[in-house]
């Protein structure tokens, strides 16, 4: 049998202790990334039609104490087929429901999605009360007016994955295995100051998000043009028939 010292006198002298550090580093590099905890995140589209509710959940799988500090944004980008309107966000968060911020700040809810742009919105998430280490946020979004299709009367509109700002105290342990990138973004809703949030990485639940928002079909065309037409010559004649016979008039000479 060959002694452990008589090894260590050939010539693995000095490479096996070389190799025992090596391999010890490697299953403490292990046991570190084994020891962060993921950051999960879920999303659901609720109601149909042209108005729904966009439902994310973020868990980030750790119950530390110092959780209770760290602040969670959600950084949506919307298509041009989706739009948020300011004033009902205005008033969600004069209820305290949602928090959040446009960019750009202005809005055309009555452009179509052919003539729109892509929207950018920064939700501030609160936590959740029935789980410790979680944070959720829901952000009502609108279906823009599509050009009529030949098909299913249906279109897609894909949602892409946000993306996860967290900030919280630099001794929260966990910082250091999701820190992915960091931005700069306000700090909250109530402040207008900057803040330094980090870009998280994050393990989705379900893929990008497709909507199918309802649209017109083109061999209708003609049967709503018609329809419109006459609907408006109707009603024109309804007012001009009530002007008339229960307007008053009075002819004003002119000097």
């Amino acid at each position: 049998m060959v002694e452990l010292a008589d090894v260590m006198q050939g010539p693995w002298k000095y490479s096996l202790p070389i190799s025992m550090s090596w391999l010890l580093c490697l299953a403490g590099h292990r046991y570190v990334l084994a020891s962060c905890p993921d950051v999960t995140v879920t999303r659901e589209v609720l109601k149909d039609g042209f108005h729904r509710d966009l439902l994310t959940k973020v868990e980030l799988g750790t119950v530390d104490e110092d959780i209770g500090h760290c602040s969670v944004a959600i950084k949506e980008q919307l298509p041009a087929g989706l739009y948020v309107d300011p004033n009902e966000l205005a008033s969600l968060q004069q209820h305290n429901r949602t928090e959040a911020l446009i960019v750009p700040d202005a809005v055309d809810v009555e452009a179509p999605e052919y003539l729109a742009t892509d929207l950018v919105v920064l939700i501030y998430m609160k936590s959740d009360p029935r789980c410790t280490h979680c944070f959720q946020a829901t952000l009502p979004v609108h279906c823009r007016y599509h050009r009529p299709t030949e098909n299913d009367g249906r279109v897609p509109a894909a949602l892409k994955n946000p993306e996860i700002l967290i900030r919280c105290p630099e001794s929260f342990p966990p910082m250091k295995c999701w820190r992915h990138s960091e931005v700069e973004a306000p700090c909250s809703m109530r402040t207008e100051s900057t803040c330094h949030w980090n870009n998280v990485k994050y393990k989705p639940v379900n893929k990008e998000l497709i909507l199918q928002v309802p649209v017109g079909l083109k061999q209708h065309s003609s049967l709503v043009c018609a329809v419109t037409l006459l609907t408006t010559v109707l009603c024109s004649s309804l007012v001009l028939v009530a002007v008339c016979k229960h307007g008053h008039f009075f002819l004003v000479n002119c000097s």
